[in-house]
């Protein structure tokens, strides 16, 4: 944890920063694949956008804890607010769990591969490349400011990263081998995963 006023000052800035552009990447990352999605009646697509509203959620709670420590002086109520926005993020992670599951469990009981769209492709390459490096950013921030609710955000922003890669790997096994149950069978290896955040989260 930083110790000196001005380093956490400045670690404060650059995570406020980092969390505004990883929420706003994400609702312009919600409207393109809904769009996409709906265009090419694509599950895939549609889901990814309804991801993406998941992790917007998760954005403005830690969003809202870091301006919090901003405008109050009392170290008491910012740990108050650090708890409940890690808790809240919590519950995110288990939507996003819930969400993987059912899009996962009706594809694999539908037989339905996932399907192309140019747009789609575009927005989940680039989130494959974007979510990491701002994970990482704010995983340094977090560890500056000893915040476990942005950690958490930040796994969560990791976990999008690896949704894209799902989508796109799912994509790639069913046109090349018609392994259509690529994607669906990845993402639910996630779920243990997600459900362990969420439980971490309500511990002290």
């Amino acid at each position: 944890m930083t110790a000196n006023p001005a380093d956490r000052a400045r670690w404060l800035r650059r995570a406020e920063w980092l969390v505004l552009g990883t929420l706003l990447y994400n609702v312009a990352e919600a409207v393109v694949a809904l769009w996409a999605g709906e265009r090419a009646d694509s599950i895939a697509l549609l889901g990814f956008g309804l991801d993406s509203l998941i992790e917007v959620m998760a954005g403005a709670v830690v969003l809202w804890r870091l301006l919090v420590e901003r405008s109050v002086t009392g170290q008491r109520r910012i740990d108050v607010v650090e708890r409940r926005a890690r808790r809240l993020v919590g519950v995110t992670f288990w939507l996003l769990a819930i969400y993987v599951t059912v899009q996962a469990g009706l594809t694999l009981w539908r037989r339905e591969p996932a399907e192309a769209s140019v747009v789609g492709l575009v927005v989940a390459g680039l989130s494959l490349v974007v979510m990491p490096v701002l994970a990482l950013g704010k995983m340094r921030a977090a560890r500056a400011l000893a915040s476990a609710a942005l950690a958490a955000e930040a796994q969560e922003t990791l976990a999008c990263a690896y949704l894209s890669l799902c989508l796109l790997v799912g994509l790639g096994l069913n046109a090349w081998l018609g392994w259509w149950w690529a994607d669906p069978a990845s993402a639910l290896a996630m779920v243990p995963w997600l459900l362990l955040e969420g439980k971490e989260a309500f511990s002290e």
